[in-house]
């Protein structure tokens, strides 16, 4: 798979390098101005020139004087290497339209320069530069996200020939080869099992929450990872045509139509940018003055949306990671609060993403404990991943376990032990079916929903036991409260799993939107229709969840279960808690409420200094001190989003 390139790659390391260069530049700046070794001192030059006329008479042109003072030559160079670029950039934009804060930073890097205000015009140069750099994020993680999904795909399979077995790629697999798959690998290719009993994790690819046995005539999907038994399959597709693949392409069609979000600076300067050139424009009109002009765009200059916003989000990031939330888009804290629509699947993030027996049918003659009681005994000896369930529940019961002997576990056919003198048979509705003692054996009750496994006690039927995926205990409560406390309109389930578990675990949490069965490919243009009517919000934990994480105004990933899906997500939930989402959106409108704060708080102020100068009541030097303190007050009040409140949640 080729590294796929994006726009604007380019451009971020020339910021990342303007960045660099102007902090070092101020430095340097502040070393020779203010440090114990500063140098002062001012160099100056004067050439004069001689020309000889065509009647050889010399002619004294006018002397040139310059002046060299190197503290100075240091940000000259800053505005020179690093401001002319930004001003193309940002004339650049201004021709497509987009009119936002950073433009009128473009006219007061020019006026700084005009003005000899060097080091101003510095500042605001890094202040341009560390924003763009603060906005690479989105298009880095895009890249990661396929670097970390190429990196799981596939690319050995075993082929079998005769008595021999051969590694090669899996783009070379064909129809119908005969592959071995060792324990604990990952599937090469879609096929179906014609040797051999194993369970197999597809959670990330199906949404089912369970390992799913294998034995013969099962299909095997691309991806997914093998047990702890080996398996011999015949593939059914081509490498490219697998389900891996699949998802793939779907993860580079959903990230080339990714959402953009539009950031709160460029909103709020979309009006504060125009307002000020016009009071400038207006106060050299009036007056005559050009020094006014001057003097309304340095005080103009828009820190409080150039430095306290970013400081506001950065404050909020860490913020954040105390409360174990990873952001990895810092713009979906602006964007949260204004999301009407929730949108989850079900594995991993309204439920555990682990089965639990949730109900016992005996037969009239036995009691439910006593089944549970034998059950668990011989349990206790398996490695099936509905054991831990049977154990757990027969813990909370507190039935009494009895000793076992003669334990057997052939794959597939389920497990028998000798409990209480009898012999328990703990298997699946198919085995019984297929056994030459099903016809001595009573009608048996209908299939239940969820996972289930049948019991038999000296070889008769006496119980199922139904088992469905655990749902999280703040699941309701949850799901509950975000219509009246955060205004979501439309809170939508939608999981690859079956459509009774679906329907079930939408019934217990109280989710009216149910979509089942959905594949990688549905779930992503479920999401896009969506997302097109209101800004989203999605939260999931698979491979198979990524391109619909990606999708969605904003994703959210649930734990470290799959790199693929964290890279995916605008944010990452490190300990899978919906507690910690509720935090995620109250710390999204704290942030934004700060922001707006501090930006029209520092805006307001400089209005107030603009008018004044276009009065002509501020000077241009007054105007750049009084700016410093207008910014110092947007910063401090942005630096409070890094204070945790007392509380930030609500349910």
């Amino acid at each position: 798979m080729t590294r796929p390139q994006y726009v604007g790659q380019r451009s971020s390391r020339m910021e990342n390098l303007i960045t660099l260069f102007g902090s070092l530049g101020i430095g340097v700046y502040l070393l020779l101005h203010y440090g114990a070794f500063s140098f002062n001192q001012t160099f100056h030059l004067t050439t004069s020139l001689l020309v000889q006329t065509a009647s050889h008479a010399d002619l004294s042109l006018p002397s040139i004087h310059v002046t060299l003072m190197p503290e100075q030559l240091v940000l000259q160079c800053v505005l020179l290497l690093g401001g002319v670029p930004l001003i193309y950039q940002l004339l650049s934009k201004l021709a497509r339209g987009q009119v936002g804060a950073d433009i009128l930073a473009a006219v007061s890097i020019i006026t700084a320069s005009y003005l000899h205000e060097y080091l101003a015009g510095s500042l605001v140069v890094l202040m341009l530069s560390g924003g763009a750099v603060l906005e690479a994020y989105a298009v880095r993680k895009a890249s990661s996200v396929l670097e970390a999904l190429a990196s799981r795909l596939p690319t050995i399979a075993h082929k079998k020939q005769s008595d021999s077995i051969i590694d090669m790629h899996t783009d070379q697999v064909s129809i119908g080869d005969v592959l071995v798959i060792y324990p604990h690998e990952l599937c090469p290719v879609d096929g179906l099992v014609i040797e051999g009993v194993s369970t197999m994790d597809e959670s990330y690819l199906t949404g089912e929450p369970y390992l799913m046995e294998k034995t013969t005539g099962s299909a095997v999907m691309s991806g997914a990872i093998n047990g702890t038994s080996a398996l011999t399959i015949k593939a059914t597709k081509l490498a490219i045509d697998s389900r891996y693949a699949k998802i793939m392409t779907v993860m580079e069609n959903s990230q080339q139509h990714r959402p953009t979000l539009r950031r709160l600076g460029d909103q709020l300067g979309s009006y504060y940018t125009p307002l000020a050139l016009v009071i400038a424009c207006l106060a050299w009109w009036l007056s005559a003055d050009e020094m006014r002009f001057l003097a309304v765009l340095v005080i103009a200059t828009p820190c409080p949306l150039l430095i306290a916003i970013p400081v506001t989000i950065i404050s909020s990031i860490s913020l954040a990671a105390k409360r174990e939330i990873i952001i990895k888009n810092p713009a979906i804290l602006e964007t949260i609060s204004s999301c009407s629509t929730a949108i989850f699947d079900k594995t991993g993030t309204l439920t555990y993403g682990r089965p639990v027996l949730t109900k016992i049918y005996p037969i009239p003659s036995i009691d439910e404990r006593e089944v549970l009681s034998l059950v668990a005994s011989v349990e206790r000896f398996s490695k099936h991943p509905l054991s831990s369930a049977i154990i757990n529940a027969a813990t909370h019961a507190g039935v009494s376990l009895v000793e076992v002997t003669d334990i057997t576990e052939a794959p597939g056919a389920g497990m028998t032990g000798v409990a209480a003198k009898k012999t328990i048979t703990i298997t699946h509705r198919k085995n019984i079916l297929l056994s030459t003692a099903a016809a001595n054996m009573p009608q048996l009750p209908p299939v239940c929903d969820g996972l289930e496994c049948l019991i038999l006690i000296d070889n008769q039927y006496v119980a199922t036991m139904q088992f469905r995926d655990e749902i999280r205990a703040d699941s309701s409560s949850f799901i509950t409260h975000l219509q009246p406390n955060h205004l979501f309109n439309k809170v939508m389930l939608v999981s690859g799993d079956r459509e009774s578990e679906v329907r079930f675990l939408a019934e217990q949490v109280g989710i009216k939107h149910v979509f089942y069965n959905q594949s990688p490919e549905q779930k992503l243009a479920l999401v896009r229709a969506e997302t097109a009517k209101a800004k989203t919000i999605f939260l999931g934990d698979g491979i198979n969840d990524a391109p619909a994480l990606m999708a969605a105004t904003i994703g959210i990933a649930f734990g470290q279960n799959s790199d693929i899906t964290s890279q995916a997500a605008d944010a990452v939930i490190m300990n899978s808690k919906l507690l910690k989402v509720d935090e995620l959106i109250h710390i999204g409108k704290r942030m934004r409420i700060i922001a707006l704060q501090s930006a029209i708080g520092g805006m307001g102020l400089s209005i107030v200094g603009m008018v004044m100068a276009s009065m002509g009541l501020i000077s241009p030097i007054n105007g750049a001190l009084a700016q410093e303190f207008i910014d110092l007050f947007a910063v401090l009040n942005a630096l409070r989003a890094a204070i945790p409140p007392k509380n930030l949640t609500d349910f």
